[in-house]
């Protein structure tokens, strides 16, 4: 019997098409087997694709799986933002709670019409060690940075569980335009530290109106740049609190993050922290969306 497949391309973290990150998002998705699933995202060729499916429990609304032209992984945030923004235009807005294998996370609809805003809660990221003298001059000579390069204030560390990301801190954007990554390196440096990729920021932005600029390397995963990631933005904000780098206020603190400049696909991610009895509880990725197509397919 033939199946037809829904099928659409997002740019999660933008309003203008062909900026922010693309991601492939699947409906109905509970008959593909993984195979299937594989073969679909190396065909659409985004770095991302979100597969949904119905849920088989009683803790959350909706399954998702994630899929690279490589490999399944567990939890992407740009192609979670990308499937609930079709979700909300077929479904209605409301709150939703996703399973994947990375866990569970909650999902909010913020405003309506084509403003509207994908918001996704984790629990807290842990934060990891940080980088000895050595590994910390490897990373650089990857990076093609020097220590005069580098924000005092931001040790390099490692943040988050399962998908890691290295924080590096950099004085300003001319350190982040002029990254040469040696993207060889990079990921044989990541089986050596324990981070899958490379967050390189900067508290100095040219972007209006946000806290930080980045960019981001994860070779590892096969990726050898990432547009826009929400993922690492929220692990940035666990960093910055930490660092007592990000003003709070009350049980809450709120930042903006710009990123995808250099490849031309310019995004920008929103980040909440929640606070509770003084330690970080939540993070909150929030973006915006738009669709650059829809199509079906018949298997």
């Amino acid at each position: 019997m033939t199946r037809r497949i829904q099928i659409y391309q997002v740019d999660a973290f933008t309003r203008q098409r062909f900026t922010g990150n693309p991601a492939g998002v699947v409906l109905n998705a509970d008959e593909l087997g993984d195979l299937e699933m594989l073969a679909i995202a190396r065909e659409l060729n985004n770095a991302d694709t979100a597969f949904i499916l119905a849920p088989d429990g009683p803790d959350h609304d909706v399954r998702a799986r994630f899929f690279t032209p490589r490999t399944e992984v567990g939890f992407v945030g740009h192609a979670t933002v990308a499937a609930h923004y079709v979700l909300s235009q077929l479904r209605g807005d409301g709150r939703r709670r996703q399973r994947s294998k990375g866990g569970l996370v909650e999902i909010e609809v913020r405003g309506t019409g084509e403003d509207r805003r994908i918001a996704v809660r984790q629990s807290c990221p842990p934060l990891g060690r940080e980088l000895n003298e050595r590994e910390r001059l490897a990373v650089l000579d990857a990076l093609a940075l020097a220590t005069d390069d580098l924000d005092t204030r931001c040790p390099m560390r490692i943040v988050g569980s399962g998908s890691t990301r290295l924080m590096l801190g950099v004085r300003g954007p001319e350190q982040l335009k002029q990254l040469k990554p040696d993207f060889a390196r990079l990921t044989t440096l990541s089986a050596q530290i324990g981070a899958a990729g490379y967050f390189v920021f900067t508290l100095a932005p040219a972007a209006r109106d946000c806290l930080t600029e980045s960019r981001m390397f994860c070779p590892a995963l096969g990726i050898s740049e990432d547009p826009v990631s929400g993922n690492a933005h929220g692990l940035l904000g666990a960093y910055l609190a930490h660092h007592e780098l990000l003003a709070r206020s009350g049980p809450r603190a709120t930042f903006c993050g710009a990123q995808g400049h250099y490849l031309n696909r310019p995004g920008r991610v929103d980040v909440q922290l929640e606070f509770l009895d003084g330690a970080l509880d939540a993070v909150w990725i929030i973006g915006q969306a738009v669709t650059i197509f829809e199509t079906e397919i018949a298997l």
